[in-house]
């Protein structure tokens, strides 16, 4: 055999082991995506108001007992055939549970009431979308939002309308309707022209407190005000139009006002910030925690000078007790994980006397399960992942400085991580910007915790702009999107290498949302990602203005319109820099994305042909968002596996 010829045949071999190896890796991927998919996802727990029992959600309502251990749920059915069950909500006296279900007409949910060991009432015939009952003191009627021959599911994470025709904005206003329980009858209460957001109602039945806006829901979350509703009547009246965001109002015991959380928040229900407190007839309102290290959420009255809350906390959970007269802030538990009140909102349910609670818990370590009792000595109830199985490796909270702030980020080592050998890096960078990396279980759509199973460290950084380190941290990326945090996020990847064996020559960039825009920036300002995949991304901050269909939220963070500032606009737009992109690029979106439309990454995708640098676009029909169909999901996975390995080939080198 000839030199060449040996070369050529060992190059060939090594072609041929290289393959095999990427191979091997996809199907690590797949193996872990396929596991995520089996996990159940848990959508809601509730506890009874005495607190001995909680109702929780999967596939179907269940009711479990707290103390009986070991105690058989009890499912709710209304209906032999398959259906969606959820919005379980108790009656004040605990006698009674309040849900939707589509029984019997799927996809079209109706309220059902049902006496704790009877059997469920339907109460409405309804077409359109009806979301979060909630009894009336008395335990008479059930407050509901309803959004009357609704097109579509609510909220812009959903696909949206194929625009046709003359375009003219129609609005479907989601109203706060009340069903009266002995009889059916539906009152329709606020106007037509105001969409409702969240609500509670006032101690003594007679007063309903809601988050609304005039306009699209979509887009004017952003710029709701605080509503008081009279029950009777429904007349309609504002006492509160914040310079802020604004979430979750709950009333105080006596009636006299009502607490909520105010900040600089990117997305509907996923708020975070300070807790606020305003009077019930209106007037300014007033900060209760300016000074809490935490970004808060989800505040619950237990008595009339003592509010509990959740909060993202340096990466993590925490629960904290407040006594409003004084400001006085109390930790009363704190973990590395997410604790929820539903899917995505960090939160718990609390009984009658605020003794008790009811979460979901999860991290990096367990799968998502039900949890009750007193705060931070809870009790498993639930076990319906009890076979989840981690497949990555071990999780640390990383701590480092930049341009005086306190930084924060989670490291996922390798799965079979072995210290004597160097491994690629993927940094995932979160969405929002109002958000955080948490301890949680991963979920079968995009996230990267996968790659750990085929030898990567993942970095999941929580820059400025996110949550967890106060408001001041939260609000440090206005009028500079792309800049501080990039800072903050290289200066991490740094702290890493120089403390982990991180091969600083393989290293990956990607993200969704606010990520997918960071990565498209990240790209643009150095070459030292080797490889990035952005989904759902913005290219061009000054198109987009126009393009996208939730803009409100704009302001707060650029300080003015496109129209009034473009350059503040154009400083953070990757399309600004584009001649300076060098990296292999993998972009994704749906097409019909509401809030990050597919326009963008069509122009930065198009751009980086032009300039010959390697990139592929790829487009999910019928997608908004949020990617639901499995099929997609998984492909989304897939692809971004065998891009990152591909170019950084972590078991090839």
């Amino acid at each position: 055999m000839s030199r060449t010829t040996g070369r050529a045949a060992r190059a060939g071999l090594l072609c041929l082991l290289a393959v095999a190896s990427l191979s091997a890796q996809r199907a690590d991927v797949d193996v872990v995506f396929d596991r995520l998919f089996a996990i159940q996802p848990i959508s809601e727990a509730v506890i009874s108001p005495d607190g001995t029992r909680v109702a929780w959600t999967t596939d179907a309502i269940r009711i479990s007992p707290i103390e009986a251990a070991g105690a058989a749920a009890q499912p709710i059915a209304t209906t032999a055939d398959p259906h969606n069950q959820h919005g379980a909500a108790w009656s004040r006296d605990g006698a009674h549970l309040a849900f939707l279900d589509d029984a019997g007409s799927a996809g079209q949910l109706q309220m059902y009431e049902m006496p704790i060991g009877g059997k469920p009432r339907r109460l409405t015939s309804l077409t359109g979308t009806l979301a979060s009952p909630a009894w009336s003191p008395d335990g008479k009627s059930i407050a509901f939002l309803f959004i009357e021959n609704a097109p579509r599911a609510a909220g812009p994470l959903v696909a949206s309308e194929l625009p046709s025709g003359v375009i003219d904005e129609k609005v479907f206003e989601q109203r706060l309707a009340v069903v009266d329980v002995a009889s059916g009858r539906v009152r329709q209460l606020t106007p037509p022209d105001l969409y409702v957001y969240d609500f509670d109602w006032a101690p003594a039945g007679d007063r309903l407190a809601v988050t609304a806006a005039h306009g699209s829901g979509d887009d004017n979350w952003y710029v709701a005000e605080l509503f008081v509703v009279d029950a009777a009547s429904g007349a309609t009246r504002s006492i509160l139009k914040p310079a802020f965001q604004i979430e979750w109002p709950v009333w105080a015991p006596d009636g006299r006002s009502i607490a909520l959380v105010g900040g600089l928040m990117s997305d509907e229900e996923i708020g975070a910030g300070d807790i606020y407190v305003v009077d019930a007839a209106g007037g300014a309102a007033r900060n209760l925690t300016p000074a809490l290290r935490a970004s808060a959420t989800w505040p619950r009255w237990v008595a009339q000078d003592r509010l509990l809350f959740s909060a993202h906390a340096d990466g993590g959970s925490a629960i904290f007790a407040l006594t409003p007269s004084t400001g006085r802030v109390d930790e009363l538990w704190r973990g590395d994980e997410m604790i929820g009140r539903g899917a995505s909102v960090m939160g718990f349910s609390i009984d009658a006397r605020g003794d008790r609670l009811a979460t979901i818990r999860d991290s990096y370590t367990h799968a998502p399960e039900v949890w009750a009792g007193p705060i931070g000595k809870w009790s498993q109830i639930t076990h319906v992942n009890a076979t989840a199985r981690v497949e990555w490796g071990k999780a640390e909270s990383l701590h480092w400085k930049n341009d005086g702030f306190d930084v924060q980020g989670w490291l996922i080592y390798p799965r079979d991580y072995d210290p004597s050998k160097r491994y690629p890096m993927v940094v995932e960078v979160h969405g929002g910007p109002g958000w955080a990396f948490a301890p949680r279980w991963p979920h079968a759509g995009f996230g990267m915790i996968p790659l750990s199973a085929s030898g990567y460290f993942v970095f999941q950084p929580n820059p400025r702009g996110s949550y967890g380190m106060g408001e001041t941290y939260t609000r440090a990326n206005v009028k500079d999107f792309g800049h501080g945090d990039l800072r903050d996020i290289l200066s991490g990847v740094d702290e890493v290498i120089r403390t982990r064996p991180v091969d600083g020559n393989r290293l990956g960039v990607t993200g969704w949302s606010y990520g997918g825009y960071m990565t498209m920036w990240t790209v643009t300002q150095t070459t030292r990602f080797k490889a990035a995949v952005s989904g759902a991304g913005i290219a061009n901050w000054k198109s987009y203005y126009g393009e996208n269909l939730i803009d409100k939220w704009m302001i707060p963070f650029f300080g003015a319109s496109v129209y009034d500032d473009p350059a503040v606009y154009a400083k953070s737009s990757p399309i600004e820099f584009i001649k300076q992109a060098k990296t292999p690029t993998l972009v994704l979106v749906g097409d019909r994305d509401a809030e990050c439309p597919a326009p963008q990454s069509f122009e930065f995708w198009r751009a980086l042909k032009t300039l010959g640098v390697r990139t592929e676009l790829v487009v999910y029909p019928n997608e908004g968002h949020g990617i639901a169909a499995p099929e997609h999901r998984r492909d989304i996975m897939r692809r971004a596996a065998a891009w990152f390995d591909e170019q950084l080939n972590p078991r090839v080198r």
